[in-house]
C-alpha cells in the first residue's frame, strides 16, 4: 500500500467496556440508577408527575452515555462544545515559517 496505512474506525472498540463505554460512563450512569432507585423506596405511592420526577436522574444519565456519531458519546459531546466557546479565540501564530515579526 505504498506506506499508507489503513486504521479500522473501531480500532478502539476493544479497549471500552462492553465496546462501548469507558469506567467514567459506568460511574455516571451507575450513580444516576443508585439515586433513582433510592428515590423509588423513599417515594412508595407515585402519580405520574412524581414518577417522571424519580426517573430523572437516571434518564438524564443515560442520555450522557449515549455514543453519538463523530464522538464518543453526548457528554463528550458537550464537554467539546463548552470548551469551544469558553477557550480562547484568538490563535497566535508561532511556525517555522514565521520570525515573530522580524525581518
Amino acid at each position: 500500500m505504498n506506506g499508507n496505512y489503513l486504521i479500522p474506525a473501531n480500532t478502539k472498540k476493544s479497549q471500552l467496556i462492553f465496546g462501548f463505554f469507558t469506567p467514567i460512563d459506568l460511574f455516571v450512569f451507575g450513580v444516576g440508577c443508585t439515586i433513582t432507585l433510592i428515590l423509588l423506596f423513599l417515594f412508595q405511592s407515585m402519580n405520574f408527575q412524581t414518577a417522571l420526577l424519580v426517573l430523572l436522574p437516571a434518564m438524564i444519565s443515560a442520555f450522557l452515555v449515549i455514543p453519538v456519531p463523530n464522538y464518543h458519546n453526548v457528554m463528550q459531546l458537550i464537554t467539546n462544545i463548552f470548551l469551544f466557546f469558553m477557550n480562547r479565540k484568538r490563535y497566535y501564530w508561532k511556525g517555522w515559517c514565521i520570525r515573530n515579526g522580524k525581518e
